[in-house]
């Protein structure tokens, strides 16, 4: 398994502005396909594996124990909506750490719960994938930026 600190030593030239610009446009497309599915579709989960590195799927997928079904279908339907800039927190090595904040809406049933969050992304290579998404709640207003 390869880890993010793996990576980081591969690139030690900076990213071109050019090139941190895209890895923020990715991250927060990215960060939709991943976090927008619907309850009982496989499929809908899945079409954001593409955007990811193995090891950063596997942890992806990691956070959703106990929450697909016997066939690996969400049991709940989520949906991510962005509401700031998509901003780069920090970046090393070829590695860009995105925040996007956002509101992220879980459904399961008819019952529904909506969260503020902040989404971590870290991400780089070529083509540009995803080594890890984290999702945090917000607790107060300075707590998303």
């Amino acid at each position: 398994m390869l880890a993010c600190g793996a990576l980081l030593s591969a690139q030690t030239v900076p990213l071109a502005r050019t090139d941190q610009d895209a890895i923020v446009a990715f991250s927060g497309k990215a960060a939709v396909r991943a976090l927008n599915f619907r309850q009982g579709e496989l499929a809908s989960l899945i079409q954001g594996r593409g955007d990811f590195t193995s090891e950063g799927w596997t942890d992806f997928l990691q956070h959703m124990q106990g929450f697909l079904d016997e066939k690996g279908a969400p049991t709940f339907s989520s949906s991510f909506v962005p509401s700031g800039e998509a901003v780069i927190v920090d970046q090393a090595n070829g590695i860009v750490h995105v925040r996007i904040p956002g509101t992220l809406k879980q459904t399961h049933d008819q019952s529904s719960t909506s969260y503020r969050v902040k989404i971590q992304i870290h991400a780089g290579g070529k083509p540009v994938k995803i080594m890890r998404l984290e999702q945090t709640m917000c607790a107060g207003s300075a707590a998303c930026r």
